[in-house]
C-alpha cells in the first residue's frame, strides 16, 4: 500500500439542499401509500405501518434546517480518490500532538453516524478526559454512501475502500493515524488491519465479524455468554434478509429506496430493529440518517458494497495488527475464541452491558471512552 501519497487536491464542501428538494420530500410524505396492515402489527415480518406512521409524521415535522447547520458547523470537504469523489469531515484537535484518527462509518448509516463523538474526541479535556488523548478526526463517506456520490465505478470491495482511506489519510500529511469503524466500517478497519500500513496505529472496532470455521474443538472454550451470542447470531440470520437483496440485486431494489422516502425509511429498519427491540437509537437521529440518504439519492450505491464483496469472494486471512474490540448487549456478539483465531494481536477487549449496534448514536460518550483508553494503551 502507497504511504507517500502526494497531498490530495480539495474541494470544500457544504450540505446545502434546495427548498425544492425539501418541498417534494414534504409531498411525498404527504402521499404515503402505506402497505396493507400485516396480520400482526409488530417486527416479525418486517418494519410494521404502526411504526412507520408515528415516523412519517415526525419526519413531516423534522428541522431539515437545522440539522444541516449542524452538519456544516464541522469543515467538510471533497477529495478525488481512484477515481472517485469522497465526501469526508476534518476536524484538528487545538491539542498539539493530537492522533489522527479515521472513523468508519455503518451500514445504513454515513459520516452523520459520528456527529455526537466529534467534540469528545477533538476536545477530550471538555469532556473529562486529558489533552494527551486529542484526536483529529476524518470521516469519510465511504464510496456510495451519504454525499460520496455518485459511485463512479464498480470494483468498490471494502478492501478498496481501506486503499482509499488509507490514500486520504496520506493526502491529508498524517504518516501514522489509526481508525475505529463499526458494521461495515468495521470490516473496512479490518481491512486495514490486513494490510498494516506503515505507520498505521491500530484499529478500534464495535464487531470482529468472526464465527465457527467448522472444527469442533473451537466449542471447547466458549463461554455461556458465547452461546448467548451464537444464539444472536441465528436471530439475526433469521431477519437479516437484506444481506440476501443487497449483495444480489441492489439496482433492483434500489430503483423503489430511490423513489420512495418511507421506502428507505422502511428499509433501514436497523436502526430500530437491530437487538431485537433493544435499540436505543432515538428517533430523531433515526430520521437524520435516513434524510442525509434520501438527499444524496445514496440507495444504489450503500447496497452495492454487498455485491462487490460477495463477488470478490476474498481468502480469509489473519489480521496482525494491534486491535481493541468493544462490545456492546445488545449488539452483535463477537466471540473471542473465534476472533483470535483470526485476529492475532487483540490488546484491548471491553464489554458494555447498555448500547447496541449503533452505539455512537445510542451511548456515543461510551465510544469515545473506549477509543481514548484503546489508543493510550498502544502509546
Amino acid at each position: 500500500m502507497n504511504t507517500t501519497t502526494a497531498p490530495l487536491s480539495l474541494q470544500p464542501f457544504t450540505v446545502s439542499v434546495s427548498d425544492a428538494e425539501l418541498a417534494d420530500l414534504h409531498d411525498r410524505l404527504a402521499r404515503t401509500r402505506f402497505p396493507q396492515p400485516a396480520p400482526t402489527d409488530d417486527w416479525d415480518a418486517g418494519t410494521p405501518n404502526s411504526y412507520l406512521r408515528e415516523a412519517v409524521d415526525a419526519w413531516k415535522a423534522f428541522d431539515w434546517r437545522a440539522a444541516e447547520a449542524r452538519i456544516n458547523s464541522y469543515p467538510h470537504f471533497i477529495a478525488e480518490i481512484d477515481g472517485q469523489p469522497i465526501h469526508f469531515i476534518h476536524v484538528r484537535s487545538e491539542h498539539p500532538g493530537a492522533t489522527p484518527l479515521l472513523l468508519a462509518h455503518t451500514y445504513p448509516g454515513s459520516s452523520v453516524d459520528y456527529l455526537d463523538l466529534i467534540d469528545q474526541l477533538v476536545d477530550p479535556v471538555a469532556h473529562g478526559g486529558k489533552a494527551e488523548d486529542a484526536f483529529d478526526v476524518v470521516i469519510p463517506d465511504a464510496p456510495g454512501f451519504g454525499f460520496s456520490q455518485p459511485l463512479a465505478a464498480t470494483g468498490w470491495t471494502t478492501a478498496r475502500v481501506a486503499a482509499a482511506y488509507d490514500t486520504l489519510m496520506r493526502g491529508l500529511g498524517y504518516e501514522r493515524y489509526g481508525i475505529h469503524g463499526s458494521d461495515n466500517g468495521a470490516m473496512v478497519a479490518r481491512e486495514l488491519g490486513l494490510t498494516n500500513p506503515e505507520g498505521f496505529l491500530g484499529l478500534h472496532v464495535l464487531q470482529l465479524f468472526s464465527f465457527p470455521s467448522g472444527d469442533p474443538a473451537e466449542f471447547e472454550h466458549l463461554t455461556p455468554q458465547d452461546y448467548a451470542g451464537l444464539q444472536h447470531m441465528q436471530w439475526f440470520q433469521s431477519v437479516g434478509g437484506y444481506n440476501t437483496m443487497n449483495a444480489s440485486r441492489p439496482q433492483t431494489i434500489a430503483a423503489g429506496l430511490s423513489d420512495s422516502p418511507v421506502g428507505l425509511l422502511a428499509y433501514s429498519e436497523l436502526f430500530n430493529s437491530f437487538g431485537n427491540g433493544t435499540s436505543l437509537v432515538p428517533l430523531e437521529k433515526i430520521l437524520l440518517e435516513v434524510s442525509v440518504n434520501w438527499f444524496a439519492n445514496a440507495a444504489s450505491g450503500m447496497s452495492r458494497v454487498y455485491l462487490e464483496d460477495a463477488r470478490r469472494q476474498a481468502e480469509p486471512q489473519v489480521n496482525d495488527a494491534p486491535t481493541g474490540v468493544a462490545v456492546f448487549a445488545d449488539d452483535f456478539q463477537t466471540i473471542r475464541v473465534f476472533a483470535e483465531r483470526d485476529n492475532s494481536n487483540i490488546v484491548h477487549w471491553s464489554r458494555f452491558e447498555e448500547g447496541g449496534h449503533f452505539a455512537s448514536l445510542e451511548r456515543p460518550e461510551l465510544v469515545a471512552g473506549d477509543i481514548r483508553a484503546f489508543f493510550a494503551g498502544l502509546r
